[in-house]
């Protein structure tokens, strides 16, 4: 049996293409898809355009990649993208994509701004009201995404009205196509690929981070993105949930507990939690418990997912966790899913109302989610599957089974 680290020296394994075929994916029938949503939500707002800054945003409205985990926290580059028209892409880096519509653009982090982001913010705003007359509206509002707000107040200096652009960029993403669903499928068998080799390392004396960087180099081995947290613990660590992947060694009769939040290839997410056992030895049947009750929640949790089930209803019948493990539980029970953690976030009934209320809709995705852990306790369970809400219901989309020593 290879380590981790023989596993990357003398990979044979990573490129999942090479023992399976790729979903035949349909890339301008997906783009044409993606456009359309956006345009739709565009004009559902009335707005005459939407100035778009989150990454996510920008890879789904034209397949902008580079540097999406430094903008996210240093924004450099936005993009005008209008309700009729062409698009055009203020860039912060050397221009990076096979189009014509791109122009340099201002600063608007402090990391290239400085204390002077009045002063770009009012360019910004010049080149907005330019962008109107060029494509001829007389529509003086406009959408923006997650920007200072210097960019808001110089926009209505100039008498544009302003409304956030999330609503539009989040809607716009709700209903996956087919070849969504392809691309969502693709990266849940990396990170299934990943995971595969994961348990086939976990034995005692290897690392947390070691077991992590093999689903993370899986995932950059076939073109994928990045992870949104490292989130594998072990042993004591797995209680309370949220501890990241460390240098903490496992150890025989530890519960190994991971979730992969992989923003994949083609930029889709594989969001998956599984719980593992390290050997030798059995689980003890405090850890079988804590993995039953988890497995129930899913399992409960995923009879309400159909169309049409109002997310209040769903507060309401999902899974009573029991009290000794409310305090540890989960934020929610069931979130969207896309290119990233998406809208809604369904919280349980126990932690209050929810702040809004809707349906479930067919070509919807979604992860139902589940921690156990008692405070205090040595050991917790996570599990998550990923599902497509159908006309009948759900689809699975993630294929790992359950662990036969824990179940």
């Amino acid at each position: 049996m290879l380590t981790p680290d023989e596993l990357v020296l003398k990979d044979n394994w990573s490129d999942l293409e090479r023992i399976r075929e790729k979903p035949d994916i349909g890339l301008e029938c997906l783009h044409a898809y993606r456009t359309a949503q956006l345009k739709r939500e565009i004009r559902h707002h009335d707005v005459a355009m939407c100035v778009m800054v989150n990454p996510i945003s920008l890879r789904y409205a034209i397949n902008y990649r580079n540097y999406a985990a430094f903008m996210s926290h240093i924004p450099c580059t936005y993009l005008f993208y209008p309700a009729e028209g062409s698009f055009i892409l203020h860039n912060g880096f050397e221009p990076s994509i096979p189009t014509s519509n791109q122009e340099t653009g201002h600063p608007i982090s402090y990391f290239y701004g400085g204390d002077n982001l009045d002063h770009f913010a009012g360019l910004l705003a010049k080149d907005v009201d330019n962008f109107l007359t060029e494509i001829g509206t007389s529509n003086r509002k406009v959408a923006v995404e997650y920007v200072n707000p210097s960019i808001t107040l110089a926009l209505a200096k100039l008498d544009i009205d302003v409304i956030d652009g999330v609503l539009i960029t989040e809607r716009a993403r709700l209903i996956k196509s087919e070849d969504e669903v392809r691309c969502i499928r693709w990266a849940i068998a990396v990170a299934e690929h990943g995971i595969g080799k994961i348990k086939e390392s976990l034995r005692p004396g290897v690392s947390e981070l070691q077991l992590w960087g093999l689903l993370n180099y899986a995932n950059l081995a076939n073109d994928g993105d990045w992870h949104d947290g490292r989130m594998l613990a072990s042993g004591p660590r797995t209680n309370p949930w949220f501890q990241e992947a460390s240098k903490r060694k496992v150890e025989s009769g530890d519960l190994v507990a991971f979730d992969t939040d992989m923003i994949g290839p083609m930029g889709y997410f594989a969001d998956i939690s599984r719980t593992l056992f390290c050997g030798p030895g059995k689980p003890s049947q405090r850890q079988k418990y804590l993995y039953r009750i988890a497995m129930q929640e899913i399992e409960h949790n995923l009879k309400l997912i159909k169309p049409g089930a109002r997310f209040s209803d769903l507060q309401q019948s999902a899974f009573a966790v029991p009290e000794e493990f409310q305090d540890g539980a989960y934020p929610c029970f069931v979130h969207g899913v896309g290119m990233c953690d998406e809208y809604p976030h369904l919280k349980p009934l126990n932690r209050g109302s929810l702040p809004y209320d809707g349906t479930l809709e067919c070509g919807m995705v979604l992860c139902i989610e589940s921690y156990m852990g008692s405070k205090g306790e040595r050991d917790g369970v996570k599990l998550e599957q990923q599902v497509l809400v159908t006309p009948d219901g759900y689809d699975l989309l993630t294929t790992l089974p359950y662990e036969t020593d824990l179940a």
